[in-house]
């Protein structure tokens, strides 16, 4: 790195105007792409699938607990902030989160749902900066194979907790209490005209 340029912080993200999704990752400023339906899909059927029981389901039946939210800002350093496609707390380890921008609290779980123009962002970059900073759980959804890679952190290093297509039913941690029909997060097939 040269050490004359200066580091990206939070700062510089709050400069850009609203319509610009970046982060900053190792006080880099990187411009992430518009997302394409299939990749809305899947971030919408995560929050239906997780959020209904984890997150809206407290004390209606299912397990509660947790926080998940789309595209929020988490700072994990002055140097790192990210916006992840999802994110989950604890609900003991986040008690407020509803007027916070950048989160400064480490998620407890982040899923990245690639899209063909930043996959190795996701599969390399962030995967060693969410394991740098302790997150203990990380999913990596492809919409267009249809498939979902779960990383749980042991010792700093991510361990195969899964990996899944379309046809999976499962339970994947750390949201293992429920069976996640793995083909409901994707769009469905095209039809066959006879």
């Amino acid at each position: 790195m040269d050490p004359a340029r200066k580091l990206a912080t939070y700062d510089d993200l709050l400069a850009l105007t609203e319509d610009v999704k970046a982060e900053v990752v190792h006080g880099t400023l990187v411009v992430l792409p518009s997302i394409l339906p299939r990749h809305a899909n899947v971030q919408r059927g995560l929050g239906r699938f997780l959020g209904g029981p984890f997150h809206d389901d407290d004390g209606r039946g299912g397990p509660g607990g947790w926080w998940l939210f789309p595209e929020v800002d988490v700072r994990l350093s002055i140097h790192n902030v990210v916006r992840p496609d999802m994110s989950g707390w604890r609900r003991d380890r986040l008690r407020d989160p509803w007027n916070t921008r950048p989160i400064e609290v480490r998620p407890d779980w982040i899923c990245e749902v690639t899209s063909p123009s930043n996959s190795a962002h996701d599969r390399i970059t962030k995967r060693r900066l969410y394991a740098e900073h302790g997150v203990p759980h990380y999913w990596i959804i492809d919409p267009t194979e249809c498939t979902l890679e779960a990383f749980a952190l042991r010792d700093g290093v991510w361990v195969d907790a899964g990996s899944y297509d379309h046809t999976a039913t499962a339970r994947i941690p750390p949201f293992e209490a429920i069976e996640l029909e793995v083909g409901r997060l994707f769009p469905p097939p095209p039809s066959v005209e006879t």
